[in-house]
């Protein structure tokens, strides 16, 4: 974990099936999220194939018209799985790094059940939660599922976006409150900068350069730290068979009461 404090750079090789895996792109402006399922694959969720990013906001046409398109050629390996398909998809890891046609080429392990005292000194978002993660076959059985059945929604970058995706294969954790922002650490971190710069009232204790730095550093790592989704208190575990029932009742509701039954005797998943 120490070598991870300086980055949670991951060769392919080291990869186990369950984990959150991230890659820049955008000069490092933001980061696409997936689960690594195992044999060289990703699950992910994304707006299209090779569009990681839309707010579904009048942003959308910089946002795009700013990042560059996605390579004509199609991937021998995956390409049929992500044609024409939007919302959850599989890719192969080569797809996944340089799908959004301006990855940074570099494999990131998001880290989870991390101390407060390491999730603060990783003073970007989305890197890592202290909320712990679930065995690595619960995490790929729910992207699978959700890959398979679909349920998670149109994709938003402020309210349920890749990083979300990710972050609920690996916890089962949603958030309840509807007038926030999604599990995202990307977006918690810009949600605490702002209100560290405009929103404090601590700003007018202090005069000095110095002072103003401390105050506004310390309200950007509380805000982040509140926002967290293992320190929350409005998020609920849901099932993955739940989740899908509620976006398409009629189809799963049989699955979902014998997953009930199952369910019993064995932890949700």
């Amino acid at each position: 974990m120490a070598a991870g404090l300086l980055s949670n750079r991951v060769d392919w090789e080291d990869l186990a099936a369950g984990d959150h895996i991230y890659s820049w792109r955008a000069a490092y402006l933001y980061a696409h999220h997936g689960i690594y399922v195992g044999d060289g694959m990703v699950i992910h969720f994304t707006r299209a194939a090779g569009h990681e990013i839309g707010t579904g906001t009048f942003l959308d046409s910089f946002l795009l018209s700013s990042s560059s398109p996605a390579t004509a050629i199609t991937c021998q390996r995956c390409g049929h799985l992500a044609q024409g398909r939007e919302g959850v998809v599989m890719s192969c890891l080569d797809c996944f790094l340089h799908g959004g046609g301006s990855g940074s080429g570099s494999l990131y392990l998001f880290h989870y059940a991390v101390s407060p005292a390491f999730f603060l000194a990783k003073a970007r978002g989305g890197t890592c939660t202290l909320a712990a993660s679930d065995p690595g076959h619960v995490v790929v059985h729910r992207a699978r599922y959700l890959l398979d059945k679909g349920g998670f929604g149109a994709y938003s970058l402020f309210k349920n976006n890749c990083e979300d995706f990710a972050i609920y294969c690996k916890t089962g954790l949603l958030v309840e409150t509807a007038f926030s922002v999604g599990r995202s650490g990307q977006l918690a971190s810009l949600t605490a900068a702002f209100s560290a710069v405009a929103s404090s009232p601590l700003r007018f204790l202090t005069t000095s350069t110095g002072g103003l730095a401390l105050v506004t550093t310390g309200m950007y790592c509380i805000g982040r730290y509140i926002s967290d989704i293992g320190v929350r208190r409005d998020v609920v575990k849901v099932p993955v068979q739940t989740l899908v029932a509620q976006a398409t009742p009629t189809a799963m509701q049989a699955e979902v009461a014998a997953a009930g039954v199952v369910g019993v005797s064995s932890p949700a998943c």
